[in-house]
This record gives structure tokens, C-alpha cells and sequence, in this order.
């Protein structure tokens, strides 16, 4: 009997034919391409016919009094709209995470997006010098500002901070040992770890010292002539407290001049601001680095600078000129959209104060809890007159926002949220509801409340929020 039942609700699906000639189903082929139709009208059907040989007898029973054309069409339709959208979306951040590594860091000042806008429609003159008419370099803009802002005396730029490192001990320090303290050998993004990165260059790593504790001395009695490199590795991402002595790139520089050996520095989230005015944790600068004596220093584009994802080296010209001549440089070169976007952001930091005011991570790091209060009080008004009080109860609070992308992890900064509790669902459901929108909204769940913090909220983000929230808790 049940077999009866399936075989005769079965043959009520029309085929996939049946469903590309009708008339609704013509009018998406006249806007989206017939293969992405094809797709979803087969996706839609197939399941349609799996729910049916899953469900019960008397599921089936149900399912006779269905009109399936119109649905398949209804479910097609939505198909299709899934299929055709972006994979890569606006999403509004709600976290208070400025760096959030998984809603790509940094972004962009105006000035930025506008040249990178400028030559993604445009012709340019990434490799060619305009006064000779021949072949020129894509770095020259980028090697003077960066020279020009940390005193170094050359620089390179290459697709991010990892690449950066690669680069540099491949051409220093390939086959021969590079001493490296063990409590710096740390795991960055994507769990790459830089002992990983080291041999890949194909430089051999040292390890020296304890986790907690490393000496000059330990570096000294590690030297010997197969050593090509002393490395320093700025744990940005972690930090080790209590019976802790770490060895600083003023020694090791001072143990390198002893034996002749090159010190590089990777700094991870290096910046060219010291920030302490604004209540953040202390950071070494690019400058304050540099100034110590290291021959190589590296460090990303895309998180305290502020800028396009990139790794930028800075140092003696005697080793980047070496690094230029390297062919791994032509496979992590930039783009042109790169070279735009480094650009427009270095030149922001010739105006430190217009920097901090125009480059979105400095703002936002920035901002006082005052303007961050007032903010947050206009959002809970405006969701107020929007969306009833049976519907959710909105709070302004207090609350600790984070840096992100592996920089300043003891950094806590004193925030204002807007707290939701909704009625009619958790917060978790609510959370999820907002994560599937059009906008996509990110946001945190806290003592059984939905959290948003202002810090990572552009004002013309909170009408959206509101229409978002609104049609979620309806």
C-alpha cells in the first residue's frame, strides 16, 4: 500500500521540462542564465522527491492535496536567488571586533576606495614612469612613502605579512640556521605557524631559550658558521605574563654586530602611531623598531596600519634590493588595486591627526566613550520607534570592545552596546536570523541578550539595522 501511495504522488511532480516551459519559469530565464535556472529547477525537484519517499503514510496522504507546479515554481525561484547572489557580501559589524579577521580586518579610508576605484576602471601607470615613457616600477610610490615615514632605507611590498617573512629569510638565510627565541614561535591566522613558514623557506630553525625565558646569552652560544640570521618575533597575538624575560631587538642587534650577522625584526600588526594618548596598550612603532638597529623589519598592511591586506618590508637597502632580485618576489607580488589602496593609506599618515580621523581602525580604536554613548542611545531610540515593546526590550549598555586580527590582545576598550531581548525567541535564533539577512549582520550573544557594539557601526549602518531587526523579530 505504501509503495502505491509514493508511486502515485510521484507522477504528481512535474518533470524538469514541464517546469522550464512554464511561463514564470521563462521570465527568470530572460533575467539569469539557463544553466543557473537548470540547476535550481532540478535542485527544487530532486528534493521534492526526496520529502516525498521520507515522509510518512500520512504525510503522503497530505501531500496529494498540494499544488506542486506552484510551489516547485515558488521554491525555484528562491533557488535561483540563492545561486545568483554574491558569495562574497556586505556584512554589518556588530561585534565590536575593529580587526575581525573573518570580516577581512581593516577598512578602507574614503581616499583609499576612491584610488583603488580610479584604477580598477581605468588604464594606469602601474609599470611605466611616465617622464622616460619606459618600463617603471610598481613599488616606487609605495618604497618612497615608506621610507619617508619610518627612515628606513628601502622598502618592499608583498601580499601579506606571512609572504613577507617567506621572502626575506629565503633570500638571507636559505639553507644555513636562523636562532629564534621558543617563545616566539607563534601560530598565525589559519593555524600557519612560523616554524612552518621557516622551513618552507628552506632556512633551518634554532630554537633558544625556555618558553617563558630567553637570554642575550642564549643567542651567543647558539652562533656558530652555519648561523645566517638573528630573528625577533613581535608576539602580537599573544602575550606571556609573571617569571617571563624576554631578549629585545636592542640586544640581539648588539649580538649581531658582535658576529656579523643580520637581525630581522617581524613585527605581525605593526603600526606607525603611537596610540597610548587614546588609553591603548603600549606598542612598538615601525619607527621605534627600525630605530633599534635591525637590517630587516616586516609587518601586515591590513590590520593597525589600517590599509589593503599586504606585508611590507622595511630596512637596509643592501638586503631588499637582494629580496627584489628573488623570483618568489614575482609570485607574492601586488596587484594594482594593492599598490592604489597602500598608497592613498600611507599618505594619510603625512597628516597624523587627519590619519587618525580618516583611516576607519584609527577612528574606531579612538573614538571616546562619549561619542560611543551617544551613538548607541540615537540606535536604541531609532529601534524603539521602529520595532513594538512586545516585540524585544532594547538596553544601552556598557561593555569591553576588542582589537582584533592578532594585535594588542590585553587591549580591552571601554564600549557602549545596545542589548536586545527578544520575546518571542532566543537571542541565539536571533543572532542566526541576522547572520542569514541581506545585509549580513554579525553580532554577540551575552548573558542571554543580543549585543552590538557601537564601536564597529557606521551611522548610516542603522537604518539597515533597524529594517534588518524588524523583519526578524516580525
Amino acid at each position: 500500500m505504501s509503495s502505491k501511495i509514493n508511486g502515485s504522488i510521484l507522477r504528481l511532480l512535474p518533470s524538469v521540462d514541464e517546469v522550464l516551459r512554464d511561463g514564470r519559469i521563462s521570465e527568470m530565464l530572460e533575467i539569469h542564465p539557463r544553466s543557473v535556472v537548470l540547476e535550481a529547477v532540478r535542485t527544487v525537484v530532486d528534493a521534492e522527491r526526496q520529502d516525498i519517499l521520507a515522509a510518512g503514510a500520512a504525510a503522503r496522504q497530505e501531500l496529494l492535496k498540494e499544488e506542486y507546479l506552484d510551489r516547485i515554481i515558488e521554491n525555484t525561484t528562491a533557488e535561483v536567488q540563492h545561486l545568483v547572489r554574491p558569495k562574497l557580501r556586505r556584512v554589518i559589524n556588530a561585534t565590536g571586533v575593529v580587526l575581525h579577521t573573518n570580516l577581512g580586518r581593516a577598512l578602507l579610508s574614503e581616499r583609499a576606495r576612491d584610488a583603488v576605484n580610479t584604477v580598477a576602471a581605468n588604464y594606469s601607470n602601474l609599470e611605466l614612469d611616465l617622464e622616460t615613457g619606459r618600463r617603471g616600477s610598481r613599488y616606487a610610490a609605495l618604497e618612497h612613502l615608506l621610507t619617508s615615514l619610518t627612515g628606513a632605507e628601502e622598502a618592499l611590498v608583498v601580499n601579506n605579512n606571512a609572504a613577507a617573512v617567506l621572502l626575506t629569510l629565503s633570500t638571507i638565510a636559505r639553507g644555513r640556521e636562523v636562532i629564534v627565541s621558543r617563545g616566539q614561535l607563534v601560530e598565525i591566522g589559519g593555524s600557519f605557524r612560523i616554524p612552518e613558514v621557516m622551513a618552507q623557506s628552506g632556512a633551518r630553525l634554532v630554537e633558544v631559550g625556555a618558553t617563558n625565558k630567553t637570554h642575550p646569552d642564549d643567542y651567543r652560544k647558539a652562533v656558530n658558521e652555519e648561523t645566517a640570521m638573528l630573528l625577533h618575533v613581535h608576539t602580537s597575538n599573544y602575550r606571556i605574563i609573571g617569571f617571563t624575560r624576554e631578549t629585545t631587538v636592542n640586544e640581539l642587534v648588539e649580538i649581531g654586530r658582535e658576529h656579523k650577522l643580520p637581525v630581522m625584526s617581524d613585527l605581525g600588526s605593526g603600526f606607525l602611531l603611537d596610540l597610548c594618548r587614546f588609553g591603548l596598550p603600549q606598542e612598538p612603532t615601525v619607527q621605534e623598531v627600525l630605530c633599534a638597529g635591525p637590517d630587516v623589519v616586516t609587518f601586515s598592511g591590513d590590520k593597525l596600519l589600517g590599509g589593503p591586506q599586504a606585508g611590507i618590508i622595511v630596512g637596509r637597502r643592501a638586503y631588499i634590493e637582494k629580496m627584489k632580485k628573488n623570483p618568489l618576489t614575482r609570485a607574492i607580488r601586488i596587484d594594482k588595486m594593492t599598490v592604489a589602496a597602500l598608497e592613498a593609506t600611507l599618505r594619510e599618515y603625512q597628516d597624523e591627526e587627519k590619519a587618525i580621523k580618516e583611516i576607519p581602525t584609527l577612528r574606531m580604536l579612538t573614538v571616546s566613550s562619549e561619542v560611543l554613548e551617544s551613538r548607541a542611545r540615537a540606535l536604541a531610540e531609532l529601534l524603539e520607534s521602529v520595532i513594538d515593546d512586545n516585540r524585544a526590550l532594547f538596553t544601552v549598555e556598557k561593555g569591553i570592545s576588542a582589537v582584533g586580527g592578532g594585535a594588542m590582545p590585553a587591549a580591552e576598550l571601554l564600549t557602549f552596546v545596545v542589548s536586545v531581548s527578544p520575546a518571542n525567541m532566543r537571542p541565539g535564533e536571533l543572532q542566526a536570523a541576522l547572520r542569514h539577512g541581506q545585509p549580513a549582520v554579525m553580532s554577540r550573544v551575552q548573558d542571554d541578550r543580543l549585543i552590538m557594539d557601537l564601536r564597529t557601526i557606521n551611522d548610516e549602518e542603522f537604518q539597515l539595522l533597524a529594517i534588518a531587526l524588524s523583519s526578524v523579530l516580525k
